[in-house]
């Protein structure tokens, strides 16, 4: 799956299978999502790492730039049935501008344009829930540790 560019500034890129680029998501990844890991379970730098390079196998990472700086990654894939986002993380700097809010509505054009319905799921303790619900996503369902979403496919259009 490609991700079209958003002019002016933000390009998606495929990320690369390069040292360079696993350790920019990994600090993406971090940065984002680090707080709320060592909330409960503290950081085992070696562990992360370990899962953050079975998610680069095991699903597309995109690299997000701004302005031609890399500034975080996500992942979006088809799946049967509907599309499935995640890794969503953007570097300190860049959160809390709007930025997350831009880059999720331009993603979430993608499968409404082929009216699928988008999946989702992250920690329970992570306030990162409001902005996936201002973009119409609902709760499906819910393990210990995470938050199951969707967002339905859009109505048929006349």
């Amino acid at each position: 799956m490609r991700i079209p560019d958003l002019p002016p500034d933000l390009k998606f890129q495929p990320l690369a299978q390069t040292d360079e680029e696993l350790e920019f998501s990994f600090r993406a990844k971090e940065q984002a999502l680090g707080p709320h890991i060592r909330q409960r379970w503290g950081w085992d730098e070696q562990f992360q790492r370990e899962v953050h390079c079975q998610r680069l196998r095991e699903k597309p990472f995109f690299r997000v730039e701004l302005d031609g700086r890399p500034m975080g990654t996500l992942s979006f894939q088809e799946q049967p049935g509907h599309l499935r986002f995640g890794e969503f993380y953007l570097m300190n700097s860049f959160r809390g501008l709007g930025i997350g809010s831009r880059i999720l509505a331009h993603c979430l054009q993608l499968p409404d344009d082929v009216s699928f319905p988008v999946r989702l799921e992250y920690l329970l303790w992570n306030p990162v829930g409001s902005l996936y619900r201002r973009h119409g996503f609902v709760e499906i369902g819910r393990t210990p540790t995470h938050f199951l979403m969707e967002r339905p496919k859009p109505p048929a259009s006349r």
